[in-house]
């Protein structure tokens, strides 16, 4: 009968003594969580992989270029070279103890007018920031190099009142090249370095001190496709010179010096890459002695420009 606790079933045996209710915890459990989303907005499903697929070639399967993060420019020349440009700055480190020159003292002058903090650290400080690089006791923290776009560039070179000249990189991969290229660009008369994104140098603290500073005087565009850029340049009014060992004419024979030209350094192992050199107007080689193989890129570049500069004085 009703509340005859000795009926069969109404003890609950249990080895666990009495047992504590769930307090609505299955309840809510139980509880739904929604629709189920589409396959494609499902991490991991088949259609998701497809969908996220389908979106890099829309967009060219190209991540969005990193600015970077500011770098340590050392050495006394390199950091004097760039002060006396003006190229952002946001520090200049000294090592304590540090002998002061005319540069060191220079570049304290033109910081401080500038009002870029001076901090004095200790060497071994300074060793540390700079990756054990020789640093000369002066370092100046320089933000993201700031490149140039292509158009600007042929714009200002057409303005200057002289026949343009311009460098491009086909693979040039270390940056002591890159900035001994600048360097000899700066000092033959070049209006600008073209280089491309991927399979390049960029301006790094490296190569801005094998540039000597020099980097912060010439502008540099940094273009997606050097073969398209190339063309640009022709569509310009330039004639593409192209820098091979088996070219078809020596710089000795080079009677477009005075023409506006943009002279193509290829890398320093395979030389200028096939669709590079099929767009070139010609290939240049350098006459040289047989005992010697091959130059340098950045060595190459110096010579021919340096012909090149030699050719237009003679000229004008």
């Amino acid at each position: 009968m009703a509340g005859n606790s000795q009926r069969q079933g109404a003890i609950r045996k249990s080895k666990k003594g009495p047992q504590v209710g769930s307090g609505g915890q299955v309840k809510r459990a139980l509880k739904g969580k929604g629709p189920t989303p589409p396959a494609e907005d499902r991490k991991g499903h088949p259609a998701a992989r497809r969908a996220a697929a389908a979106g890099r070639r829309d967009t060219g399967n190209r991540k969005p270029r990193e600015t970077g993060a500011a770098e340590l420019l050392v050495g006394r020349n390199p950091v004097a070279e760039a002060l006396r440009a003006k190229i952002p700055a946001t520090a200049l480190y000294l090592a304590v103890g540090l002998e002061p020159d005319e540069r060191i003292t220079e570049s304290v002058r033109l910081a401080g007018n500038r009002g870029i903090a001076l901090l004095e650290i200790s060497r071994n400080e300074l060793d540390r920031r700079t990756g054990g690089i020789l640093h000369q006791g002066i370092a100046l923290q320089v933000p993201p190099f700031q490149y140039s776009e292509l158009p600007t560039l042929l714009a200002d070179a057409a303005d200057s009142g002289v026949a343009p000249l311009l460098v491009a990189l086909d693979g040039v991969t270390d940056p002591r090249n890159l900035g001994a290229i600048i360097r000899s660009a700066v000092a033959f008369g070049a209006h600008g370095v073209v280089i491309p994104e991927r399979r390049s140098a960029g301006i790094t603290a490296t190569a801005w001190r094998t540039s000597a500073g020099t980097a912060a005087r010439l502008p540099v565009a940094q273009v997606t496709n050097l073969v398209r850029a190339l063309k640009e340049c022709r569509d310009a009014g330039l004639f593409v010179v192209g820098l091979d060992a088996d070219g078809t004419t020596t710089l000795d024979d080079l009677e477009m010096s005075t023409e506006p030209l943009v002279v193509v350094v290829g890398s320093e192992g395979r030389g200028l890459s096939r669709l590079v050199g099929e767009t070139c107007d010609l290939t240049l080689s350098i006459p040289m002695s047989p005992a010697a193989e091959s130059l340098n890129a950045s060595v190459a570049a110096a010579v021919t420009l340096a012909e090149i500069a030699r050719r237009r004085r003679h000229s004008s």
